[in-house]
This record gives C-alpha cells, sequence and structure tokens, in this order.
C-alpha cells in the first residue's frame, strides 16, 4: 500500500502542473498581448508532447502490464470520458472574465466545472506514478518513473497555454497581471486531486493498471485532436496558411522533445 509521502510526491507533481498555467499569463507582464502566431505554436507544442507521451509512453507502459485487450478497453473509456465531458460543459461553458465578478458560491460551482475539465490530465500524471518503488520506510527505492517525469512536464506545458487562454478576456478587463497568474492557477487546481485519486485507485486496484495506462492514454490523444488543435486553428484562423505552419512546427518540436525525454529520463 502507498505511503503518505507518495501520496504527498504525486500531490507535488499534480500542483506543478497546476503552478504552470500561471506562466500563462507571464507575457503580459512583459507586453500588451500574445501573438497569434506564437499562440498556436505553443498550441502545437502542448499536442506534440501529449500524442508522444500517450503512444510512446503510457500504450507501451499499458502492454507490458497486462493485456491489449484491457488496454483497449481503457482507452476507449478515455475516450468516452472526454467526450462525456464536453457534452456536459458545453451547457456549462465558463468565462474567465466571470472569476473576477463571481461571489464564494459562484467560484466552487466554477471550480466544479473547472473538476470535469481537469479531471483527465490529473488522471494521467497519477497513472504515471503508479509504479513508483517505495521501501518499506516509505523512501524513495528508486528515481521516479521516467514516464512520471515525462507527464508532469506534458501536462505543465499543456497548461501554459491554457494560461495564455485564461488570461486574455482578463487583460481586455485590465485585470492585473499578478491577478491572472492566481485564476489561471485556479483553474488547474483540480489537477493535483485527480492525480492523487487516481494514484490511489490504480495501487490499490493493480489488476486495472493496464487499463489505467489505456485510459490515460485514450484521454489525452482525444484530448489533443478534439480540443488542442482545433483551439489552435480557431487563433491561427487569420494567419498566413491558417496557422497550420505554426502548429505543424510545434507538434514536431514537442513531439522531438518529449520522445527524447522518455528516451534519456
Amino acid at each position: 500500500m502507498a505511503t503518505a509521502e507518495a501520496y504527498a510526491l504525486v500531490f507535488a507533481a499534480g500542483l506543478i502542473t497546476a503552478l504552470a498555467t500561471g506562466l500563462g499569463a507571464v507575457p503580459f507582464f512583459l507586453a500588451e498581448e500574445v501573438s497569434d502566431r506564437a499562440n498556436v505554436a505553443l498550441w502545437g507544442v502542448a499536442s506534440g508532447i501529449m500524442l508522444v507521451a500517450s503512444a510512446f509512453g503510457l500504450l507501451p507502459e499499458g502492454l507490458a502490464a497486462g493485456r491489449p485487450l484491457v488496454v483497449a478497453a481503457g482507452l476507449l473509456a478515455g475516450v468516452l470520458l472526454v467526450v462525456v465531458a464536453h457534452e456536459w460543459l458545453a451547457d456549462a461553458d465558463i468565462d474567465p472574465r466571470e472569476y473576477e465578478a463571481a461571489n464564494f458560491r459562484k467560484l466552487v460551482l466554477v471550480l466544479g466545472v473547472l473538476t470535469v475539465h481537469s479531471f483527465p490530465e490529473g488522471i494521467a500524471i497519477g497513472v504515471a506514478f503508479a509504479e513508483l518503488n517505495l521501501g518499506a520506510d516509505g523512501a524513495l527505492a528508486a528515481g521516479v518513473p521516467a514516464l512520471a517525469v515525462a507527464m508532469t512536464v506534458a501536462i505543465s506545458v499543456h497548461n501554459v497555454p491554457e494560461g495564455v487562454a485564461i488570461s486574455i478576456p482578463l487583460r481586455d478587463m485590465e485585470v492585473s497581471p499578478w491577478r491572472m497568474v492566481g485564476w489561471s492557477v485556479f483553474s488547474s487546481l483540480p489537477q493535483p486531486l485527480g492525480a492523487v485519486f487516481a494514484f490511489g485507485f490504480v495501487r490499490l486496484a493493480a489488476p486495472l493498471l493496464p487499463f489505467g495506462f489505456g485510459f490515460a492514454a485514450g484521454a489525452m490523444a482525444y484530448l489533443v485532436a478534439s480540443e488542442f488543435i482545433p483551439e489552435a486553428l480557431a487563433i491561427g484562423a487569420d494567419l498566413a496558411g491558417s496557422g497550420y505552419r505554426e502548429l505543424a512546427a510545434g507538434i514536431g518540436a514537442g513531439g522531438v522533445g518529449m520522445w527524447l525525454l522518455l528516451v534519456f529520463v
């Protein structure tokens, strides 16, 4: 059974990814806006990282831990989670402008919506830590699994353009950059909680670990296809080439960077 130290480590990894969302507001300390070209490229980098992490990190781990049919079932379940979440969120769309005007009760409701949005990312982090090797005294018996490091990096990079997207409408309201950082981090606070939940689940139900790896991979890949790439192309619609070049360059850079991380960490 995992110790309190293990859960604390997983929570810390999830918190790092949440804090990374705040980096999306950093450019607004220096400039009035982030260019569409840079924004499209950022979404591309996040897409490339997530696709490679799923295909060359999560899926091989799942296949090594169990039968392909179980991993495939997890893949399908991960896709279905994102589909259902998107359907639910379609009627509960949250505009970052509402953060500033919301009272406590409204913010709690907003956080509930954000939990649904962020849950797949938190699950991916928690599952990636499933094979964390702890000694009898609860101390690390070996290093943190390479996949756990890779997924923490992947989700963190993904959260940067999320932070930019949250900060842009707040900038229009003349919200201070520090408050934009705070609201960006707030939007990803469910991730460390989702990471702890998923970690505890796969540690307690070890036979479901292959399913968990497939689930995380399916959710990540479908998020890229249904959210990241359409968001990037919508932002780049007015660019020369409709943003496809910036998106492709970002996907290539992010994918190569994640592949190197998986190979050498």
